[in-house]
């Protein structure tokens, strides 16, 4: 969605296609809630991020209701106009606090644990004590996207290959 075949980005002009959609896009809230939660993406700032960690670590049945969230993110004017108008659809509430959690997990940061600093490691003479720490951070970093991922699916997402 991001380049189209010439490697020209589009991403912001077909945002602005699928945020016009909506109206045809409410109706697929529940069997494609992808489909829907897209038009949110860059629209959402987050103010609270434990409340963030918390939401995404919920099962589906668990997650909060949306005006509970309003406090920990803030939105972009016009995705203050987009969530209006989806919170009064039936599972209006329940995308908007699912598009939060994908936006959020979109633009978390990576936050890896703080690990053994190399120069305690230097002190053992292993040059090599560096690279134990990067090895840690990218499984670390890869089970961050699998429970991301598994997240996701939980919301009715299909799982990324």
């Amino acid at each position: 969605m991001t380049f189209d075949s010439e490697g020209i980005n589009v991403l912001r002009h077909r945002l602005g296609q699928r945020r016009k959609e909506l109206p045809f896009l409410r109706q697929m809230i529940e069997l494609s809630p992808e489909m829907v939660s897209v038009v949110f993406h860059q629209g959402m700032r987050f103010q609270k991020p434990a409340v963030m960690d918390h939401l995404v670590s919920l099962e589906s049945d668990e997650l909060p209701d949306w005006e509970s969230l309003t406090d920990a993110i803030h939105l972009e004017p016009w995705a203050q106009e987009l969530a209006a108008e989806l919170s009064k659809e039936p599972m209006g509430e329940w995308l908007l606090t699912v598009a939060a959690g994908l936006e959020y997990l979109f633009a978390k940061p990576s936050h890896a644990p703080a690990h053994e600093s190399e120069d305690e490691g230097s002190e053992d003479g292993d040059e090599n004590s560096g690279h134990g720490a990067d090895a840690e951070e990218e499984k670390e970093a890869r089970a961050r996207e699998e429970a991301g991922n598994d997240w996701m699916v939980e919301q009715g997402f299909d799982r990324k290959e």
